[in-house]
C-alpha cells in the first residue's frame, strides 16, 4: 500500500513552484496598475497547483502504461514503475485530482467573473475544461500529444499565455497586451525546464517511440533551441519592464545570474544525467524571478 511519502514523491514537489510563476506574475501585475482580490488570488494559487499536481500524476501513469518509464530512464524513478503505487491508485487519484480541479476553477471563475458577461463566463469555462484535458492527455491516450513534439506548444501556452494573461481580468476585468511580455518569459522558460526534461531523456524517449522535439531535433539543435529559450525569456522580461517603467522591478533580475551560468553550463554539457539538477534550477529561478516582481510592487506602492 502507498505510503503519504510515495504520494508526495508522486505529486513531483520540485515542479510547483514552476506552475506558480504564471499567476504571480500575472496577479502582481493587476496589483501594480491598482487591482487587488485576496481571494483570486488564492484561488488561482490553488487551481494551478491542482493542475500541476494533475499533470504529474497522469505523466506518472501514462509513460508507465507505454513503457517509457523503465529501468534504462535517466530521471528520477516515477511511483507507478517502481511499484510504490499501483496503476489502479494511480487511475483513482487523477480522477480525484481531475474533479478537486474543476471545483478550484469553477470557485475561482465564480469569484473572479461576478462583472463579466456572460460570454466571458464560458470563455473561462473551456479554458478550465482544457487546462484538465490538456494536463491529462499529454501522456496518456492514444494520441498523447507529448509523444508527438507538442508538449513545449502545450507548456509555453498554458504555463505563459493562459496563466500569466487569463488571471489578470480577473482582477481587473480587462486585458492589458503588455501581458505578452512576461507570458512569453514565463512560458519560455517552462519550456526551457521541460526541454532540459527531454534532454536527459532523449535516448530512452527515442528507444520507446516517445517523438519528443529533442528526440526530432537531436543533441545540438535541442541545445539551440534551449538557448533561444533561455534569451528570449530574459529579454522579454527586460522589455516589459522597461515598457511599465518599473524601475525598482528589476531587481527580479537577479536570478538571471543563475540562469547565465546554467546556460553556460548547458552548452557545454554531453552528460544526459548531468542536465537532471539543471531543471531544479531553472524552475526555481522562474519562482524567483517573479517573487521579486511581486517586492517590487509592494515597494513600489508604498512609496506612493
Amino acid at each position: 500500500m502507498a505510503t503519504p511519502k510515495d504520494w508526495l514523491q508522486a505529486f513531483r514537489l520540485r515542479t510547483l513552484p514552476l506552475s506558480l510563476s504564471g499567476i504571480i506574475a500575472g496577479s502582481l501585475f493587476a496589483l501594480q496598475n491598482g487591482h487587488w482580490n485576496t481571494t483570486v488570488f488564492l484561488l488561482a494559487l490553488l487551481t494551478t497547483l491542482l493542475f500541476q499536481i494533475l499533470s504529474n500524476l497522469a505523466n506518472d501513469l501514462g509513460d508507465s502504461l507505454k513503457g517509457a518509464d523503465n529501468k534504462h530512464r535517466v530521471g528520477p524513478q516515477r511511483a507507478v514503475q517502481s511499484g510504490a503505487i499501483s496503476k489502479a491508485s494511480m487511475k483513482k487519484a487523477v480522477i480525484t485530482t481531475s474533479v478537486l480541479s474543476f471545483m478550484s476553477a469553477a470557485m475561482l471563475i465564480w469569484q473572479g467573473t461576478q462583472r463579466m458577461s456572460v460570454s466571458t463566463i464560458y470563455v473561462y469555462g473551456f479554458l478550465a475544461i482544457a487546462c484538465v484535458m490538456a494536463a491529462i492527455t499529454y501522456t496518456i491516450g492514444k494520441r498523447a500529444y507529448g509523444y508527438h513534439g507538442f508538449g513545449d506548444v502545450f507548456v509555453f501556452l498554458f504555463f505563459g499565455c493562459v496563466s500569466v494573461i487569463g488571471v489578470y481580468p480577473l482582477f481587473a476585468n480587462s486585458v492589458d497586451p503588455v501581458l505578452l511580455l512576461p507570458a512569453t518569459t514565463i512560458g519560455a522558460l517552462s519550456s526551457a525546464v521541460l526541454n532540459l526534461n527531454n534532454m536527459r531523456d532523449q535516448v530512452n524517449d527515442a528507444a520507446v517511440g516517445k517523438r519528443t522535439l529533442v528526440v526530432g531535433l537531436g543533441p545540438k539543435r535541442a541545445k539551440i533551441y534551449h538557448a533561444a529559450l533561455l534569451l528570449t525569456a530574459m529579454l522579454s522580461w527586460i522589455v516589459f519592464l522597461v515598457i511599465e517603467h518599473h524601475w525598482i522591478g528589476f531587481i527580479s533580475c537577479l536570478p538571471f545570474i543563475i540562469l547565465l551560468k546554467h546556460f553556460a553550463f548547458a552548452m557545454k554539457n554531453n552528460d544526459a544525467k548531468a542536465f537532471d539538477p539543471e531543471l531544479k534550477k531553472v524552475a526555481l529561478s522562474t519562482f524567483f524571478i517573479t517573487v521579486l516582481y511581486s517586492v517590487s510592487v509592494i515597494i513600489a506602492r508604498c512609496m506612493l
